[in-house]
């Protein structure tokens, strides 16, 4: 821990640095990858939709022993083989003594039947099989309800964005790491075959504002030390905003980690002991959505607000600015003593390049700071004092009479 703690403190001096920006090719490779088998889960093998989507009936059977409890599924599937022929039931456990059968929609017959079937199967009374049915209708205001949430959400996210960040280019940064985010993470759903259920998509929704969250804390970084790029003229756009993601990497990955810890022991825990249900499906899509998004806010978002800015007029004239007194710099073979007055110089030297042409193009001769025209004329010299303002000329003495 010390030592990744000093490596905190490095990276946030600057001592070290990891060049994520300069490298972004590779994350962006690396994003494709990762989104090219996103789309492979979802066109390929699709979401398993749970029942609340696709409509049916479902079956509990409660308080089954732990030698029934063994090849749970092959008994259920054998008990409903009348009732469902094709073999279209999803069959699960839950905790230690319950079985969970969903199946098409079924009949009121067709329900009473298939509970008797059940609890003789498990040995079980009829009383402990419970039937009930969900209509696709219910899913689908869902899903509505849900994509009107979305969208409403990337709105506000673009208008709060650009008025606080005085940009747009930030806002299009940060929802490109959203839909990465969420791409992915669906993805990971479809490839993994994970049930969907409208905790999933609570949990879809939830990683988009821990996601937005994380991405304007490096953002806001980022701002401030490009404005104070511009102002210094000592760093490229580039250079300030990777150090901006080198100062909060620490901290991105410490948040990632403590958010993730308990997500990951409620997975364990809903995995192992407690079976499918509402936390396991929230805890499936706040895993994953957390370490994307986590992935997403460092090494896609500040690297393409970089590649979107670098056409601007304004920074392109501010990272020459930066070359060019770089160049000066390494041309002098005798050190400053004075890094601010050297800085000083280098600065007015450029503002002198900026305007030299418009004023060259006058005619007009060069003077020194603080005086006028008048105050050059040919065959005139001045005291050194009056270079400075006629009321610092030094006071002649009076004769007396």
């Amino acid at each position: 821990m010390s030592r990744f703690s000093r490596l905190g403190n490095d990276l946030y001096s600057g001592t070290r640095s990891f060049d994520i920006v300069g490298r972004r090719k590779v994350w962006y490779l690396l994003s494709a990858v990762l989104i090219a088998v996103s789309l492979v889960g979802l066109f390929g093998r699709g979401l398993n939709f749970g029942i609340e989507f696709s409509g049916g009936s479902e079956l509990r059977v409660s308080g089954v022993s732990s030698q029934q409890m063994e090849g749970y599924e092959q008994t259920a599937e054998e008990a409903l083989e009348e009732v469902d022929p094709g073999g279209t039931t999803t069959i699960t456990r839950i905790g230690d003594d319950t079985v969970r059968v969903q199946t098409g929609e079924l009949g009121n017959t067709e329900a009473e039947s298939a509970r008797t079937d059940l609890a003789e199967a498990f040995g079980v009374e009829t009383a402990a099989v419970t039937s009930s049915f969900v209509g696709p209708s219910w899913g689908e205001t869902v899903t509505q309800q849900a994509i009107i949430a979305l969208a409403v959400f990337l709105a506000l996210v673009t208008l709060v964005l650009t008025f606080y960040f005085h940009t747009w280019k930030m806002a299009v940064a940060a929802l490109v790491a959203l839909v990465h985010d969420v791409l992915f993470t669906v993805g990971i759903y479809a490839l993994l075959g994970i049930e969907v259920s409208p905790a999933s998509v609570i949990g879809f929704l939830t990683i988009l504002g821990y996601s937005i969250y994380d991405t304007i804390v490096v953002f806001d970084k980022v701002r401030e030390n490009t404005d104070h790029a511009f102002d210094t003229k000592r760093q490229t756009y580039g250079e300030a905003a990777n150090q901006a993601v080198n100062q909060t990497l620490v901290r991105s990955i410490n948040t990632s980690v403590v958010a993730l810890l308990p997500v990951a022991v409620i997975l364990v825990m809903g995995v192992t002991l407690i079976g499918p249900g509402t936390l396991v499906d929230l805890s499936w899509a706040l895993f994953i959505g957390i370490a994307v998004g986590t992935f997403s806010s460092i090494f896609i978002a500040t690297p393409l607000l970089v590649q979107l800015r670098q056409g601007e007029l304004m920074v392109r004239r501010h990272d020459a600015q930066v070359t060019r007194r770089r160049e000066r710099r390494d041309e002098r073979s005798t050190p400053h003593a004075d890094d601010e007055l050297l800085d000083t110089t280098d600065e007015e030297s450029d503002d002198a390049e900026l305007v030299g042409a418009g004023t060259g193009s006058q005619g007009g001769a060069s003077r020194a700071p603080g005086t006028t025209r008048g105050d050059q004329a040919p065959g005139r010299q001045l005291h050194p004092y009056a270079q400075r303002g006629p009321r610092n000329q030094p006071k002649r003495k009076r004769r007396g009479r």
